[in-house]
């Protein structure tokens, strides 16, 4: 009956809930502890926790995570990764889909005032608010000063959750602009399963299931200049929504 379903969600999304922040608190202090090294080691060794945390939460809330071709991420590359972004679940999916690669995660300052995922949140990330350009400016700086230090970065050059009902929102320049100036080749993933595991609007359209990946060629930018940006971001754009559309991502024309 439709109302026992619903009873059973509601107590799943409590009992994940619950365990999002028990695994929180457990890697709390390890964090705190890591970000006493400094943003560059420091950085490096609270990533790896998160990517531990993030293994024990979706496993326990029952995400089957899978990593989809043509092309794995070479472990012996820096790429700037970008994705699209649909779901609260992208956050967990950053760390559990890109396993061998330093990285640094540009995040939105608003998450910082969560309680303790937030403290956690903005010792790993490098966060952003946009409203703001000296800020803007200063989180460049910092996604290129990881990039000089071999440290590959990943940014959604949707800058925000897509509610368009189309396969992507469009383009921020950000992401290409950056790899234009330093030269390092775009890593386009695909998230395919966040709007149906958990929805943008609620925690609590929470449900168990798979969560895909897909890593798409790398996008190189050698030679590139900046006159070549428009053209670069609209190459991305295209790639990325025609295999969205070519996996049928279940929120494109979904009006529900």
């Amino acid at each position: 009956m439709p109302w026992i379903r619903k009873c059973i969600l509601f107590l799943y999304c409590v009992y994940a809930l619950v365990l999002f922040i028990a695994l929180m608190l457990l890697v709390f202090p390890f964090v705190a502890l890591a970000a006493c090294w400094g943003k560059a080691r420091g950085g490096d060794v609270i990533y790896r926790i998160c990517r531990i945390w993030a293994d024990g939460w979706l496993l326990g809330v029952g995400m089957r995570c899978t990593m989809l071709g043509p092309v794995m991420p070479d472990p012996d590359r820096q790429y700037i990764f970008i994705a699209n972004h649909i779901s609260y679940l992208d956050i967990p999916l950053i760390l559990k889909s890109i396993r061998r690669h330093n990285i640094r995660v540009l995040g939105k300052h608003e998450m910082k005032y969560w309680p303790i995922f937030g403290f956690i949140y903005s010792k790993a990330a490098i966060m952003v608010d946009r409203s703001d350009p000296d800020q803007r400016s200063q989180s460049v700086r910092a996604l290129k000063s990881a990039l000089a230090r071999g440290v590959s970065i990943f940014i959604y050059p949707e800058g925000t959750f897509n509610e368009t009902h189309r396969p992507l929102k469009s383009f921020f320049d950000g992401a290409f602009r950056i790899a234009i100036e330093t030269q390092t080749p775009l890593k386009p993933l695909l998230f395919l399963d966040g709007y149906d595991r958990m929805h943008y609007r609620s925690i609590f359209s929470l449900n168990p299931g798979r969560l895909r990946t897909v890593c798409l060629e790398e996008i190189p930018v050698k030679g590139l200049t900046m006159t070549d940006l428009g053209k670069l971001k609209q190459t991305v754009f295209h790639r990325m929504e025609s295999a969205l559309l070519d996996y049928k991502a279940s929120w494109i024309n979904d009006r529900a």
